[in-house]
């Protein structure tokens, strides 16, 4: 049976990686969500929130515009 999580329970590989990349840009989750809106991606502050802690499914669409916003490429963001 195929089961949608980590074996930690979360929703995505990427939220730790993403939170990490914008503490580095020294940024808000907010500021992170207003750059994402404005590359195209609508997504506000408590979808980032949620993303980050786990608790959001990232579509690939999403993952790409937060590369694109934190400039990183994919293998930043799993390994």
């Amino acid at each position: 049976m195929f089961i949608n999580k980590t074996p930690e329970g979360l929703n995505n590989l990427c939220g730790k990686k993403i939170s990490e990349y914008r503490l580095k840009m020294n940024i808000s989750q907010r500021e992170l969500a207003d750059k994402l809106q404005l590359a195209g991606i609508n997504i506000d502050k408590n979808a980032v929130q949620r993303i980050e802690c786990g608790k959001r499914f990232v579509t690939d669409i999403e993952i790409a515009g937060i590369l694109k916003v934190l400039e990183i490429n994919f293998e930043d963001l799993i390994k």
